[in-house]
């Protein structure tokens, strides 16, 4: 008789690691508050989703913007408990209220610059460090892309070409209330933040796997590792073509070691494939590098 599968349970987090994401979250909320009080905000320029919403209908009300940005986010924040999980919706009404309390505190602060090319760059770095550190930790500060996780179910539209159009109006509609130069001005820290949300999540040391073929798989291998520090994976393959086994060398190296190792298979040999990709994370194994003698 077979046993009925042992039901998962939800595994609570360590209390250093809570402690971790909790302090992420703090201080990306700050960050992202600093952003739109201290720089955009006193300048008319926007950021997307509930937040750039949020911007529109404080300056069109009267009312504080940190009243808007929480409870317009509430609706998703229950949407995002049932469809994604306690862990975010908790992580993520965290952020959203640290957000909403910097925002209302800040407001009475003078901005920092009133050229809005300035508080446009600094801004939008601020915004997607803060962000950035958010998500990092396992949070959210927009509901936009938990309605667009459920408009993907039904649409053939992916999630980021739904975040995209969304924020594209979003952000057109600052022409109106703010005027055009605005509404540009917000596109162009809604593209810093975008960057820098991508770094603050990955890291300034981008890592990139390789991929390379070779019949001196050995030399070429023993020459990464002695050469490099580097430790290597011998995956099996076959010719699509010649159906001739092959020896496929795998490893993880970070940007700056990327000329260094096409050296060295150059050397080893000239007629090697090799393929490098770019990864956003890298977890477990050897990764860490070995010292060189």
């Amino acid at each position: 008789m077979e046993q009925p599968l042992a039901k998962s349970t939800h595994q609570k987090l360590p209390i250093g690691k809570l402690l971790k994401r909790v302090f992420g979250i703090l201080i990306g909320a700050s960050l992202f508050s600093v952003a739109l009080e201290i720089f955009l905000v006193p300048n008319n320029i926007i950021d997307g989703g509930i937040v750039g919403i949020s911007i529109i209908t404080s300056h069109l009300s009267g009312l504080p913007l940190g009243v808007f940005l929480f409870v317009l986010n509430l609706p998703f924040l229950i949407i995002g408990y049932k469809q994604i999980g306690k862990t975010f919706a908790l992580s993520t009404l965290f952020g959203v209220t640290i957000m909403s309390i910097g925002t209302t505190l800040l407001h009475p602060v003078p901005g920092l610059t009133d050229d809005p090319l300035l508080a446009a760059v600094f801004g939008g770095i601020l915004l997607g460090i803060g962000v950035g550190l958010v998500l990092r930790y396992g949070g959210s500060l927009d509901g936009t892309e938990i309605v667009a996780v459920l408009l993907n179910k039904k649409s053939p539209f992916s999630v980021g070409e739904i975040v995209m159009f969304m924020n594209l109006f979003i952000l057109s509609s600052a022409g109106f209330v703010f005027g055009w130069d605005r509404a540009m001005y917000s596109l162009i820290a809604y593209y810093i933040a975008f960057k820098m949300i991508d770094l603050t999540i990955e890291g300034f040391q981008e890592s990139k796997a390789v991929w390379i073929i070779s019949d001196n798989h050995k030399d070429l291998g023993d020459a990464i590792v002695a050469r490099l520090g580097r430790g290597v994976t011998y995956l099996n393959g076959e010719g699509g073509y010649t159906g001739d086994d092959k020896k496929v060398i795998f490893c993880i190296i970070t940007r700056l070691e990327e000329a260094k190792l096409k050296l060295i298979v150059e050397e080893v040999d000239e007629n090697a494939f090799l393929a490098v990709g770019n990864i956003h994370d890298v977890r477990g194994g050897q990764f860490k590098k070995n010292a060189i003698h």
